[in-house]
């Protein structure tokens, strides 16, 4: 009995130098790109099977009420919105209500070549259509309340870029069409659809379509920084990014929907293997991007990675389904990207936090 005592106790302090270790590592990781403790900062999470094993927050929350960011502050997660546009199709594909596969001139007849447009190619980044951050007009309407078909009508008859299938180029375009989809398909605004079937299902209490109105507990507030020091973000109006970028969430929030993911609560496994699949252009060249995830890897250990970038904010996440290892970085100044960064913390958890 006391050999047996003796033998936890050596693999219980393992365990937890282990856990100690890493933390050090990734406070230092992070110090030295998040330096300034009186600015905007950041925060971190890296969840092993579903279960936080780091969670900290740096800087501020809110320079000119001098409030400090905390774990359970709510960001604006930017193009992490992809996520759930793309879970939410398979949705409705699952409910027999579309199939990617479908033409968009099924749902929108006006669209021009939407014919030859699939909500596949809007999905995978390769419909060829115009990106609206590219457009001039963009400056005259970022502000503005605009309708999903008032933004579908603002790009779709500008010249494609190249033709469907032909390659993957990163759009926000496609992802609001996307959007515009599921509002016509479901009866249901985006919104309305994104909360009861996703943030609803998965426990997301403190996840939103993001406002500048609504009052947020616990909201982070984001920044510039200019030569003179920091400044508030620019105003927009989210119904410009909408369905590719609307969305605002938490730390334990984003580990919730990973969890739902991997627990199959929003979808059977077969519709949920088509987001982290590999498709192949019309040439047979594969692309390393599948519904809302980039597939990329670690060392050649597979990973599903996505970032977010919207006036103010940054947002990282890796996640790598071998280890069940779940990393995640929030920013609240666009002068600091946590990209690099959570990648770093990622292969740090994989060396310190393997089965």
């Amino acid at each position: 009995m006391q050999r047996l005592f003796l033998l936890c106790s050596i693999v219980l302090s393992s365990v937890c130098s282990n856990a100690q270790g890493l933390n050090r590592k990734i406070d230092s990781l992070i110090q030295s790109e998040f330096k300034d403790n009186n600015g905007p900062g950041g925060v971190f999470l890296i969840a092993k099977k579903g279960k936080p094993v780091y969670e900290k927050a740096f800087g501020m929350a809110n320079l000119e009420l001098d409030a400090k960011l905390n774990t359970n502050s709510v960001f604006q997660i930017g193009s992490m919105t992809k996520q759930f546009t793309a879970i939410a199709i398979l949705m409705l594909e699952e409910k027999g209500k579309l199939k990617v596969s479908d033409p968009i001139s099924t749902y929108i007849p006006s669209y021009p070549n939407g014919d030859k447009i699939t909500i596949h190619h809007l999905l995978t980044h390769t419909s060829g259509i115009k990106d609206f951050t590219k457009m001039k007009v963009l400056q005259d309407i970022a502000q503005k309340e605009m309708t999903p078909k008032q933004m579908v009508d603002l790009f779709k008859n500008e010249p494609g870029d190249f033709a469907p299938g032909e390659k993957f180029e990163y759009n926000n375009s496609g992802y609001v069409v996307l959007g515009y989809i599921i509002e016509l398909v479901s009866g249901e605004t985006y919104e309305d659809f994104i909360k009861k079937n996703i943030f609803e299902k998965a426990g997301m209490t403190n996840s939103y379509y993001a406002s500048d109105r609504k009052i947020i507990k616990n909201r982070a507030f984001g920044y510039h920084k200019k030569s003179t020091g920091y400044v508030n973000k620019t105003v927009i109006n989210f119904s410009v990014p909408f369905s590719s970028g609307s969305l605002m969430s938490t730390l334990d929030d984003m580990l919730k929907w990973q969890n739902a993911l991997n627990q199959n609560l929003l979808l059977s496994s077969k519709e949920e293997t088509k987001a982290f699949t590999k498709y192949k252009l019309n040439d047979g060249q594969e692309i390393e991007y599948g519904y809302g995830w980039h597939l990329k890897n670690i060392n050649g250990i597979p990973t599903r990675e996505h970032g977010g970038s919207i006036f103010g904010f940054k947002s990282m996440a890796v996640y790598i389904p071998s280890e069940d290892i779940y990393v995640l970085g929030f920013s609240n100044c666009d002068c600091n990207s946590p990209t690099q960064l959570v990648k770093d913390m990622a292969k740090l958890a994989l060396e310190n936090l393997k089965k």
